[in-house]
C-alpha cells in the first residue's frame, strides 16, 4: 500500500463513482478543491481510496473520503486516514475535523475522533461534526529530548557543542514542518 498526493481530478473520479454516481459529475467538485491537498491510497498501482485535506491555520478539515465499493473492508480507508492524520500533524495542524455521516460515527471513533454537538442534514443524510486534537509535546519534554539528542550527537560523532546544538535545532525545525 502506498499513500501519495494525487490530483483533484483523480479524487473526483473516485468521489463520483463511490459517493454520488447518480449525480452530475460537477456535484462532487468542491469550490475549494484547488486549495486542498488530495491524497490517494494505491495498491499495486491502482487507486483504491481518496480524501481531500483543507488546512486553515493550525486546523484542518478532511472531506470527500471515499473508498471504492469493492475495496471497502480491506483496511485501505483506515490506512489512508492514518497517513493523512500523520501528515496533517507534521504540517503543524492541532485540530482535524470532518462532517461524518451519522452511520459512520463509530468508524471515526476508532481513530479517537470525538463527536461534537454540531449535527446537520444535507440531501436527507444526517451528519455529525467530529474532531480530533493532536497532542503536542510539552516544553519540558521537548527540552529533555533536545538535551538527550545533544549529548548523543556530541558523543557519537565527536562533535563540538556548537555543532551538536546546530543539529538539534535542525531536528526540531524539521519536526515543526
Amino acid at each position: 500500500m502506498n499513500v501519495q498526493s494525487i490530483t483533484k481530478e483523480q479524487a473526483w473520479e473516485v468521489r463520483h463513482t463511490v459517493m454520488w454516481p447518480d449525480k452530475d459529475f460537477s456535484y462532487i467538485q468542491l469550490k475549494d478543491d484547488p486549495l486542498g491537498i488530495h491524497y490517494g491510497l494505491f495498491e499495486e498501482g491502482e487507486l483504491k481510496s481518496v480524501v481531500s485535506l483543507f488546512i486553515t491555520g493550525n486546523e484542518a478539515q478532511f472531506r470527500k473520503f471515499a473508498t471504492l465499493k469493492e475495496e471497502q473492508g480491506k483496511g485501505y480507508g483506515s490506512r489512508l486516514l492514518e497517513e493523512v492524520f500523520l501528515k496533517a500533524k507534521n504540517l503543524g495542524v492541532r485540530k482535524i475535523w470532518c462532517n461524518a455521516r451519522e452511520n459512520k460515527v463509530s468508524f471515526y471513533q476508532a481513530f479517537n475522533m470525538k463527536e461534537t454537538t454540531r449535527v446537520f442534514t444535507k440531501s436527507s443524510t444526517r451528519y455529525v461534526v467530529m474532531e480530533l486534537f493532536f497532542k503536542q509535546l510539552k516544553s519540558s519534554v521537548r527540552r529533555h529530548a533536545a538535551f538527550t539528542l545533544l549529548l548523543l550527537f556530541k558523543r557519537a560523532y565527536n562533535l563540538s557543542l556548537v555543532q551538536s546544538i546546530h543539529i538539534v535545532h535542525l531536528f526540531f525545525d524539521i519536526q515543526r514542518l
